[in-house]
């Protein structure tokens, strides 16, 4: 059972990455709980908290970014009970702002809640890491 439920947290977080290099905002509506309680915080910015001002934070990003992609490293998936769990990594993150290309690290953390059988983020946390 643990190791199932593993598995499907590994797979929420990767479906949150796959919809951050999209940058499609209907692909990161579907991996967050619409929640008030969801939070984020983006490296540099300020908490958001509702589900409202955290998909605002994702309209902005996606409107600023011509493409974003991540490698995952030092990943680790844990699980509490039946309906909480979290992530934590470092993205090893590739991105480009018009003509400039841009390579960053940050670490991460993303909690995720069982909602319906299905695993939804309620909190993403990104730190950037300084070398």
């Amino acid at each position: 059972m643990l190791k199932e439920r593993i598995e499907e947290v590994t797979r929420a977080n990767e479906d949150f990455y796959s919809a951050f290099e999209s940058l499609d905002i209907m692909q990161m509506d579907g991996v967050w709980a619409h929640q008030e309680y969801v939070t984020c915080i983006h490296p540099g910015w300020s908490i958001r908290v509702g589900w409202p001002l955290v998909r605002d934070s994702w309209v902005v990003i996606f409107n600023n970014v011509f493409s974003m992609g991540f490698s995952l490293t030092e990943l680790q998936v844990q699980v509490a009970g039946d309906d909480l769990a979290w992530v934590i990594c470092t993205e090893n993150i590739t991105s480009r702002h018009g003509d400039n290309k841009q390579n960053s690290r940050v670490v991460a953390t993303n909690l995720f809640e069982r909602i319906n059988e299905g695993w939804k983020i309620i909190h993403h946390h990104g730190s950037p890491l300084m070398e």
